[in-house]
């Protein structure tokens, strides 16, 4: 339980000194923009690469891995059913759906796993699957949804070798299946490089905060609700009922998969938003309202399952 708490203190303090530097307008009128770009073309697809470089696929066919698929598939694909219903076109329902099933793994998915899972290697499942198929999925429609989709065939079907967060991610992969060592010279500056990453998106996200509307209000009210409720409840319930009922999963392997499925909306999301101009509010407004929803469900599945 401390574990939790101490996860999410340290996301609230760092998104804190994010909205002070945007009420005092430290880093100019552009100083959002910059940060999300930093993050987006630099910073994350470097943090992609060093992470999955060194990572062990071996993860990525574990059972526990496939009930993270499915339960993200889940709850996806029901936001993206209403999506099609509601007319939210394609963007906006690719966010809604990324709000809906892709956990922070990472800034807060680690300390919680090392603090309540014991092991920060119990998210690499996770991890793996998000930025190795989600995030290359989900960006190749973000850019064909928008300027993207308005080339030739051939600049279309090269969208995901294109985009920076995929060619980090599928750089990272190859690497690691070869089996090949990336020399310090090389993979020490794109270390550095990385750890930009996560400060720069909680930042520009504090930032974001300044001068802002109350969530769950105006027209992004419905698909962020719907978002929150798939995420928090949704999601770690289709977890636990594929986990214990179709994997027979017990004890710390059951905590483990719900614990790491009922964890937020990941704040990277709300850069991918910024990025291509759509869906800003409603990414803004689902993490936001997840990370504080989920903070009674992850003690309590803790309480539970712990």
């Amino acid at each position: 339980m401390q574990g939790v708490l101490t996860g999410f203190a340290v996301i609230a303090v760092v998104i804190a000194v994010g909205y002070v530097l945007g009420v005092r307008g430290h880093l100019g009128p552009q100083g959002r923009e910059v940060l999300t770009k930093l993050a987006f073309h630099v910073a994350s697809p470097a943090l992609l690469f060093t992470t999955l470089a060194t990572a062990d696929l071996s993860v990525v066919f574990s059972g526990r891995l496939l009930v993270t698929a499915l339960s993200t598939a889940a709850v996806a694909g029901v936001f993206v059913a209403v999506g099609v219903v509601r007319r939210w076109g394609a963007g906006r329902t690719t966010i809604g759906a990324l709000c809906s099933g892709y956990v922070n793994s990472g800034n807060l998915g680690i300390p919680i796993a090392v603090y309540v899972l014991g092991d920060a290697s119990l998210v690499a499942p996770v991890l793996l699957f998000q930025l190795v198929l989600v995030t290359p999925v989900a960006v190749t429609i973000l850019d064909l949804s928008g300027g993207g989709g308005k080339g030739p065939l051939w600049r279309r079907l090269l969208t995901p070798v294109r985009n920076p967060i995929a060619v980090g991610s599928l750089a990272g992969v190859a690497v690691a299946a070869s089996g090949l060592r990336v020399p310090a010279p090389v993979m020490d500056p794109l270390t550095l490089i990385g750890n930009m990453s996560v400060p720069a998106v909680l930042l520009a996200f504090g930032i974001g905060l300044c001068g802002s509307t109350m969530p769950l209000r105006g027209v992004e009210r419905r698909p962020v609700l719907l978002a929150v409720a798939l995420k928090t409840v949704g999601q770690p319930a289709v977890a636990w009922a594929l986990a214990a009922g179709v994997f027979g999963l017990r004890g710390a392997q059951l905590l483990d998969v719900v614990v790491t499925s009922a964890l937020p909306a990941a704040q990277n999301l709300y850069t991918y938003a910024s990025t291509y101009g759509v869906g800003e509010r409603l990414a803004r407004d689902a993490i936001l309202v997840s990370t504080v929803v989920s903070v009674p469900v992850l003690v309590g599945v803790a309480a539970v399952l712990g």
